[in-house]
């Protein structure tokens, strides 16, 4: 790689089960690269597929060269740990991602590209404006998942589905994504980036040709437990201790409060308060204030030991191409060195 190539691209594409998409999706990636003036790699991450993908990588890899690099699972982990290992992988000062099921045109990357530098953007996503896809079981759940992700959080996207994406590497690379995350990505990029740098452009959208889709309706209803922890992550991941604290402070001064009346009660006026459902619900608030005030320094010593760990390392790889060995595609199919 060549340190002072600023438009060095690396682009990573999550598969699994698509072997039929394998050839098709290689053909057209490398033609709409094939202007590119800059080095680039092809990074494709086989998510555990059991339907022959991996050899039909494999066998593409070889057939197009060094420049093309496969990683592959133990087992299924999902998008989301496909995707972090293609971004621990890449070299390029650029990131593309984009899905494996040809409904993106990959052509479109040197486009999404230009936009981004001319706007000077940390992250630049796609926005399929004219989505083909079935409108009860992919639309509109897309639409009202869209919505509620862009009010809860306050990053005003149109499609934060969109595998179709432009990344600054040192941006994305800040970020650790793990569970269902990846429909969060510029969520979480919000949380290391100014807002106004994250920007979005309309891109082309076909119906799926080969394979089947591995989204449904259930999706959704994932999608707003995910969006309860993308909130939480990112107003209080780094300070866990406010949230829990400032609910066990405010149990705790509701039932101080509860227990100073009964006192009063008690001892100003000489009634009994043992039977009173006031002094069972005041104990009720002073045991969950002190569980969350605890909760809360707990929440406080993980996270600062979290940070003092520094990145945890992935074990879900059980084969990849040689990274020392691969090459970078620049014009006229010339490949650089690979350090």
């Amino acid at each position: 790689m060549r340190e002072s190539d600023n438009s060095s691209l690396s682009v990573v594409i999550p598969l699994y089960q698509e072997r039929e998409n394998v050839a098709p999706l290689l053909a057209r990636l490398h033609e709409g690269l094939r202007d590119y003036t800059h080095a680039w790699e092809l990074i494709l991450v086989d998510d555990g597929s059991q339907d022959g993908t991996e050899q039909a990588l494999f066998e593409q890899a070889a057939h197009y060269g060094p420049h093309v690099r496969v990683i592959r699972f133990r087992r299924n982990f999902g998008q989301t740990a496909a995707m972090q290992a293609g971004f621990d992988a890449a070299r390029g000062c650029l990131i593309a991602t984009l899905d494996g099921d040809l409904q993106n045109d990959p052509a479109e990357i040197p486009r999404l590209i230009d936009e981004l530098l001319a706007r000077d953007l940390d992250l630049l996503q796609g926005w399929r404006r004219n989505r083909q896809d079935a409108l009860l079981l992919r639309k509109l759940p897309s639409r009202i998942a869209n919505g509620l992700i862009a009010r809860v959080t306050g990053v005003r996207l149109h499609d934060y589905g969109c595998s179709l994406k432009v990344y600054r590497a040192e941006v994305i690379k800040e970020i650790r994504l793990f569970g269902e995350m990846h429909r969060f990505i510029p969520v979480w990029v919000a949380g290391v980036t100014a807002p106004e740098r994250i920007g979005e452009t309309e891109v082309g959208h076909r119906a799926r040709a080969l394979g089947q889709s591995k989204y449904g309706l259930s999706r959704t209803f994932r999608v707003l437990l995910d969006l309860l922890v993308a909130f939480f992550f990112l107003r209080f991941g780094a300070r866990p201790g406010h949230f829990f604290g400032a609910i066990g402070l405010s149990f705790g001064l509701l039932g101080a409060l509860m227990m100073s009346w009964l006192a009063w009660v008690k001892f100003g006026l000489g009634e009994d308060i043992g039977d009173r459902p006031l002094f069972f619900v005041a104990i009720l608030l002073l045991v969950a204030s002190i569980q969350f005030l605890t909760t809360s320094v707990l929440a406080e010593i993980m996270t600062r030991t979290l940070f003092a760990s520094g990145e945890r390392t992935h074990h879900c790889i059980c084969r990849q191409t040689d990274p020392a060995a691969a090459g970078w595609k620049i014009e006229q199919g010339r490949a650089d060195e690979a350090t």
